[in-house]
């Protein structure tokens, strides 16, 4: 399971981030900060060699020595980021990409709600519901 979920904007300011455990609440905002620098040059690889069909999973962008680096982009540049453990080799491709089908159907719902103004950080308790469920359980 995840320990980081970001969501970014289109501007690559922070809409909603949350991680597990808080300590490490800084080295996560780090980490899927440098993680855009990857996720923009995908973008521009995968629009010059395709078009405009592209694929919104992105895949690994990067590991390091404890996490793996995961990323989304929608078809409205909104970027999504999943840092998970490295420990966890049992979690596959196809788990992932699972999870972010269901942020950016999170994201959607949150999007089309008529009291949310595009661009404000999301307080949504039923996008914040669906993160806590695809988190890692401490404690």
């Amino acid at each position: 399971m995840a320990v980081c979920i970001a969501v970014i904007a289109k501007e690559n300011y922070p809409l909603y981030i949350r991680s597990v455990p808080t300590q490490n609440e800084l080295k996560f905002h780090y980490t899927v900060h440098t993680s855009l620098d990857v996720v923009e040059e995908k973008i521009s690889a995968v629009g010059k060699a395709l078009g405009d069909q592209r694929e919104l999973y992105l895949g690994l962008l990067y590991p390091t020595e404890d996490y793996k680096v995961y990323g989304y982009v929608t078809n409205s540049k909104v970027k999504f980021v999943i840092v998970v453990d490295s420990s966890n080799t049992s979690l596959r491709d196809n788990e992932i990409r699972s999870m972010f089908r269901k942020l950016h159907n999170s994201f959607t719902d949150v999007m089309c709600n008529p009291f949310h103004n595009p661009g404000d950080p999301i307080q949504s308790k039923a996008f914040d519901g669906i993160v806590s469920g695809m988190m890692v359980q401490t404690g």
